[in-house]
């Protein structure tokens, strides 16, 4: 059996995972730079390596990519479920903000709140409410 984690290429891994456990809430529980590593290169040395945090009580990896270019895309869209939406309009807001709304977070045919957001890292996320129970 297969577990998925979310690993989060950046071109400034700790500027983005502050904004995330700020938007979500979290912190940020490791980091590790290649200053760290043995004969690490001088211009790489404050870049992140490996970094975990925990935002909106999911656990997420990030690196600085330093051996190529972000290329950003739409195929992979990060999904957040709120039990509340409270907390969904609070998630949506935060991320949102220097972001580009996609699709503004409101009620969706099948009865839940939906939002899409791309951040202002180019990180696409889908934002909603648990759906109604039969």
């Amino acid at each position: 059996m297969a577990k998925i984690t979310t690993y989060i290429m950046s071109e400034d891994a700790k500027a983005q995972a502050e904004f995330y456990t700020h938007a979500l809430g979290g912190e940020i529980l490791s980091v590790m730079t290649h200053g760290q590593l043995p004969e690490a290169k001088e211009e790489l040395k404050e870049k992140v390596v490996n970094m975990s945090l925990i935002a909106g009580g999911i656990n997420f990896l990030m690196s600085d990519s330093v051996f190529e270019p972000i290329i950003r895309g739409n195929a992979i869209n990060l999904s957040l479920e709120f039990a509340t939406e409270a907390e969904a309009r609070e998630a949506f807001d935060k991320l949102s903000e220097g972001g580009n709304v996609k699709c503004p977070l409101e009620p969706a045919f099948w009865g839940a709140l939906f939002g899409q957001i791309e951040d202002k890292f180019g990180i696409m996320w889908m934002i909603t409410t648990v759906g109604p129970t039969a």
